[in-house]
């Protein structure tokens, strides 16, 4: 082994017990090589002093979350009574993206609360899937008031803090909830009902188009539909170790 090998080795040997000192799990194995928890693999910060820090996915959304809360870029962010900034697992490999929050998630500040949020966690659970598991969010992360449409200025002033999160997040693949939500990922209209349960892409990552809980809670009748598309999904989720759905 030459002197900068083993000097290498050395630095790698120093970052990994100092990565196990911040409480990090890190294991070894002399077949496998060395690992290091997916969560170190966050953005590399620095101190005054220049000494590297790494910042979580945790920390990551949180300082998110935070300019959120101080946004008031569009005049829903002083209406609002809270920001819903999204909610659920920060190394999600499935990520729900509804279009804004309604008068139940202002309230509490987290997303797909209530009616609608019951049925959907009452749907993934059929299927062996948590809400605690995935990551649930909106694309606008205040409410328009009275549930109107969001306004083309308040998605161009919210969307970017939904890429930031999903580039945080790095899921392996999405579900756009609803006509209004797909159709401001996809930018352009979508007939729903004609592309409900097929895969498109947002981001480079597989995208699947499923109907609103709250729009199956005011039309019942598609009830069964909404039910085939979280089966659908869940198939899909459950098989992404193995194989990706290949959206167009």
């Amino acid at each position: 082994m030459t002197y900068d090998q083993s000097n290498t080795l050395r630095e790698i040997r120093n970052y990994l017990k100092w990565l196990r000192r911040l409480g990090f799990e890190i294991w070894l194995n002399r077949d496998e090589g060395s690992h290091v928890p997916a969560q170190a693999l966050g953005e590399l910060a620095t101190t005054e002093n220049g000494d590297a820090i790494v910042e979580t996915k945790v920390q990551r959304l949180q300082k998110l979350s935070e300019q959120v809360a101080a946004c008031r870029r569009c005049q829903i962010g002083h209406t609002r009574t809270n920001p819903v900034f999204g909610v659920g697992n920060p190394n999600a490999d499935l990520v729900f993206i509804g279009e804004a929050p309604g008068a139940n998630e202002d309230a509490q500040g987290v997303p797909f609360v209530g009616a609608a949020g019951n049925l959907l966690t009452q749907e993934l659970r059929k299927h062996g899937i948590s809400r605690e598991e995935v990551y649930i969010c909106n694309i606008l992360k205040c409410r328009p008031p009275n549930n109107r449409d969001p306004f083309p200025d308040e998605i161009l002033n919210c969307e970017p803090y939904l890429k930031q999160q999903l580039s945080i997040i790095a899921p392996k693949m999405l579900c756009g909830l609803g006509r209004f939500a797909v159709g401001t990922l996809l930018k352009r209209p979508i007939p729903i009902m004609k592309l409900r349960g097929t895969w498109e892409s947002y981001e480079g990552i597989p995208l699947f188009i499923c109907l609103h809980p709250a729009a199956v809670l005011h039309q019942p009748q598609n009830r069964h539909f909404f039910e085939i598309d979280i089966a659908a999904l869940a198939e899909a989720y459950h098989a992404r170790h193995t194989r990706l759905p290949k959206s167009k």
